[in-house]
């Protein structure tokens, strides 16, 4: 697939809106996960059209304690829609780079880079080896431990990160993977409007520490 066809496939799929728990960060948004699904016609969810919860959470998190990446060098792991990495940079990280698999993910957070006026580092899977060599300070993933063999691989990438002294935070609603003996949890929110993506109105995403 061209890079115009993803770009026509980004655009006649999303609208411009606002993430509930995230107001400050415009995304290209879809508005019905099954008919988006559907469309795109992969085996995987379209998670670059929808802010999930831990995204949401981990993006609220660090825009409200900047502390944490202001002057960093952040990676935003998985990145899906890109709100992670607009937040960290909007809450005044020196740069960004975001990685995912999903090529119309990497559009999308290009996309949505612009739309907020930063400038993003849009590289493929780092854990697949594809894009540079990983130089950051802090990594930033969340939503990534939703099945069991992703949920292994984000373990030992995100082990070789804090080998190196790069602190990890994950954001998650409480997925079955989640390696709860490693995490230290920080603050849980109360992420609204969740019922199409967790089939509950209301869904408490915690912060984490990977230790």
């Amino acid at each position: 697939m061209t890079q115009g066809e993803l770009d026509d496939q980004v655009t006649s799929w999303t609208a411009p809106g606002t993430a509930p728990l995230v107001p400050e960060v415009r995304l290209l948004l879809a508005d019905d996960i099954h008919r988006t699904w559907s469309e795109t016609d992969e085996e995987a969810p379209p998670f670059w059209a929808f802010a999930w919860a831990g995204g949401q959470a981990l993006a609220r998190h660090v825009l409200d304690h900047p502390g944490l990446v202001v002057g960093k060098r952040v990676l935003d792991l998985a990145s899906g829609s890109g709100l992670v990495g607009v937040a960290a940079l909007r809450a005044g990280a020196a740069a960004v780079v975001a990685s995912d698999h999903d090529a119309r993910a990497r559009v999308a957070t290009a996309r949505n880079a612009t739309l907020n006026g930063v400038s993003v580092e849009v590289v493929g899977d780092l854990m697949a080896g594809e894009g540079p060599e990983l130089d950051v300070d802090v990594i930033l993933a969340g939503d990534v431990f939703y099945e069991q063999p992703m949920a292994r691989l984000m373990l030992e990438f995100l082990d070789e990160a804090t080998g190196v002294g790069i602190e990890v935070y994950v954001g998650d609603p409480g997925r079955e993977y989640l390696p709860r003996r490693r995490v230290e949890p920080l603050a849980t929110y109360d992420v609204p409007d969740t019922t199409d993506l967790e089939g509950r109105a209301v869904t408490p995403t915690t912060v984490h520490r990977l230790r």
